[in-house]
């Protein structure tokens, strides 16, 4: 690539980018979600959910080859930390401390939104490498006192680290649709996981883990929760049976106490969601932030620009008692190239993201937020079930630790090298919290 016919424009909106042309660069990397579609980037701009107004005042990086379009990712300028789900809060009070301002900052992430996929959107791996370069660079001429990669790709984290961009790692905890295969029923993931908090203790002096390159590393579907290989699960008892008995008697205990409750659940999915359904929803969810005393990240109209412009890619269970909703939990599916002749949704990933009850029912959560969408996922053959940020209690569900990554530039040489030796005590602590989470597997041991 000749880098002199590269062209760097910086966008102030999505709305300023070729929507076809995006999503065709996205489509093109090897872990694209939903979430990093044009129409859900302008949805969160249009609707006044991530907007300077918010604390996200977007700056699209773009990088082009005479009219076509090569490289480009989201970027934030940030004044918070909210939002982002890998805290940095300790590197800001640092930063204050010194009398050094932190804010604003930049972010390549999408807002509100801890899924890991591709941020980097490049036509190649040296074009995603003159994007970062460009990032950098513009962060400095403008001051920007850093930038942050979150819950990157494999691809991004490699070129990242080919920059010299810093690593962290935090725990995710996702769910695969394979039946263990005995005796090797612990958890084989590799341990590639850490902690979103700042504040587990990180063991000394002792440097960070040698981790897997990104080229690497297992794909996010390669290593089955109990080694080897497996086929999916043929039902739900096929799946509570490859529990070990204390999980297997605590989820239909949970579950019993729904049903006993009287409460039934029902799904819609895409273009079948109703407007009612939609209302109903963003009621339970902007009850659930209001009862923790904030108000919602999501507006209503972005959940309205959802159904009117990606309505594939959401799944809607509401939980009923006497014929009246009490509850709802949305989910995102995204499809991913399909089996030939299919007859189910193979795979397609399912991603937990909001939930809220105007109710309260013992256990209504956990068969809201896991076990309805898990059973969804084994009846339609979905490939793997994402639960989010932070949560070791899902383990108890069998959603097993993996590993999220992000990546940190710091235009401040004593600060970068400060947040370098604190990652690498973090490191240590990482590892052995992961060492401790797959001694804790809940599928059966030989």
């Amino acid at each position: 690539m000749a880098e002199s016919a590269i062209i760097a424009r910086v966008l102030a909106t999505a709305l300023d980018v070729d929507a076809a042309a995006w999503n065709t660069l996205l489509a093109q990397q090897s872990h694209p979600t939903p979430f990093m579609r044009h129409e859900y980037l302008a949805a969160l701009e249009t609707s006044d959910s991530a907007t300077p107004r918010t604390g996200w005042a977007p700056r699209f990086m773009t990088l082009w080859e005479g009219d076509t379009l090569i490289a480009a990712c989201p970027l934030y300028l940030k004044n918070h930390s909210y939002g982002e789900y890998v805290f940095d809060w300790a590197w800001a009070s640092a930063y204050e401390q010194h009398g050094v301002p932190y804010y604003p900052k930049a972010v390549i992430a999408v807002p509100f939104t801890p899924v890991p996929g591709s941020r980097l959107l490049a036509r190649d791996d040296a074009a995603r490498a003159l994007l970062v370069q460009a990032v950098c660079q513009w962060c400095e001429d403008e001051n920007v006192s850093s930038v942050h990669i979150l819950f990157a790709s494999d691809d991004d984290v490699l070129t990242s680290a080919q920059q010299d961009l810093m690593l962290r790692h935090t725990v995710q905890f996702h769910w695969k649709n394979v039946a263990p295969t005995l005796p090797a029923a612990r958890g084989s993931l590799p341990p590639e996981g850490a902690l979103t908090a700042l504040g587990r203790p990180g063991g000394g002096e002792n440097v960070a883990p040698t981790l897997p390159a990104a080229s690497d590393a297992p794909s996010p579907d390669s290593t089955l929760p109990g080694g080897g290989s497996g086929q999916p699960f043929k039902d739900f008892d096929h799946f509570l049976a490859s529990l070990s008995h204390d999980k297997r008697k605590k989820i239909r205990q949970e579950r019993r106490r729904v049903a006993d409750a009287g409460v039934s659940f029902r799904w819609s999915r895409g273009a079948d969601i109703s407007a009612a359904d939609w209302d109903f929803f963003y009621r339970c969810y902007e009850r659930t932030y209001l009862e923790h005393g904030n108000p919602p990240y999501l507006t209503r109209d972005f959940f309205a620009r959802m159904a009117a412009h990606m309505p594939e890619a959401w799944l809607l269970f509401v939980a009923e008692r006497d014929g009246q909703p009490i509850a709802s939990s949305l989910i995102a599916i995204s499809a991913l190239p399909s089996s030939a002749g299919s007859q189910k949704d193979q795979n397609i990933v399912a991603y937990g993201r909001y939930w809220g009850a105007l109710e309260r029912v013992d256990c209504l959560h956990f068969e809201a937020c896991y076990y309805q969408p898990l059973q969804w996922c084994i009846e339609h053959g979905v490939i793997r079930f994402e639960g989010g940020a932070q949560g070791e209690h899902k383990m108890a569900r069998a959603l097993l630790p993996v590993q999220a990554t992000s990546a940190h530039w710091l235009a401040h040489p004593a600060f970068a090298d400060a947040v370098e030796r604190f990652l690498q005590r973090e490191g240590a602590g990482v590892a052995e919290y992961l060492s401790e989470l797959h001694e804790r597997s809940p599928f059966k041991t030989a």
